[in-house]
């Protein structure tokens, strides 16, 4: 019954990352924890197995079509992989109920943020003077600065200890961080995010086991062709939804989710 739970739970998130892109990962641990009644801590390796080994799908369509920022991403994992150490040496020491309510937190202020993507029928102007790291206009890569070399360190940075501490993607910020500052166009930026969170993810997976993680094998190999096969199945229906309509649902499922996690957290607390 659990392997068939697990698959479950994995078709269901893959269908969510098909259909929002880089983000949907953020939903792995707490369905997990939800669904199976583990721990963060128990949650998270397997999760993040999952993760990578989706994105690493998608990583590989980006490449095919050119859009992956290859050096790019390479400074974001290589910043972010010993951030995903100490991330995940933090989660060992930190009780569960301060994880599972940071968690909350974040998912809250990934649904706002989808929320109000959903309001809007078009791009939002973003200011340029926050704009630091550009794009060549012929080639199409990044035009390599001490300064854009800062920020996309800096991504590598936040997205490795958010990896690390909490087992996710961290898409969620790659994406609109690298919106935020740089010029690269949204196809690119979620398939640079995709290859990060591979190398990243990867890394985590291994630290994880290295530092003494114990996986069900059975259940972490069925999430794992389970969500890879729901993540297709969501990329088919997204070509039949409109962008306002996936982002305004994966915020209310965020939303949901993260006052589950908050009670639960409280719950930890109080007990």
């Amino acid at each position: 019954m659990s392997l068939v739970m697990v698959m479950v739970l994995g078709i269901l998130i893959g269908a969510i990352m098909g259909l929002t892109g880089a983000g949907g990962g953020i939903l792995a641990v707490p369905v997990l924890v939800a669904g199976m009644h583990w721990s963060m801590q128990e949650a998270a390796p397997v999760a993040l197995i999952a993760v990578a080994s989706g994105a690493a799908v998608g990583a590989l369509d980006g490449f095919r079509h050119g859009l992956v920022r290859y050096k790019a991403a390479m400074l974001m994992a290589l910043c972010g992989l010993p951030m995903a150490h100490v991330g995940q040496k933090w989660a060992q020491v930190l009780p569960q109920f301060v994880l599972m309510g940071v968690f909350s937190l974040i998912m809250i202020v990934v649904s706002w943020r989808f929320y109000k993507s959903s309001k809007q029928t078009q791009v939002a102007f973003e200011e340029e003077a926050l704009r630091l790291a550009f794009i060549h206009s012929e080639t199409g890569k990044f035009i390599w600065t001490p300064v854009a070399a800062c920020v996309l360190a800096a991504i590598g940075v936040l997205t490795g200890l958010m990896t690390g501490l909490l087992g996710v993607g961290g898409g969620f910020l790659i994406v609109p961080l690298m919106r935020r500052f740089t010029h690269l166009a949204i196809p690119g930026i979620v398939a640079t995010s995709l290859f990060v969170i591979t190398l990243v993810g990867t890394g985590g997976v291994i630290n994880a086991l290295l530092l003494g993680a114990q996986l069900p094998v059975t259940e972490t190999l069925g999430f794992v062709a389970s969500m890879i096969t729901g993540m297709l199945l969501g990329r088919q229906l997204s070509h039949r939804l409109e962008a306002w309509q996936v982002q305004l649902g994966f915020s209310a499922l965020l939303l949901c989710v993260s006052v589950y996690m908050l009670v639960q957290a409280s719950t930890n607390y109080l007990s």
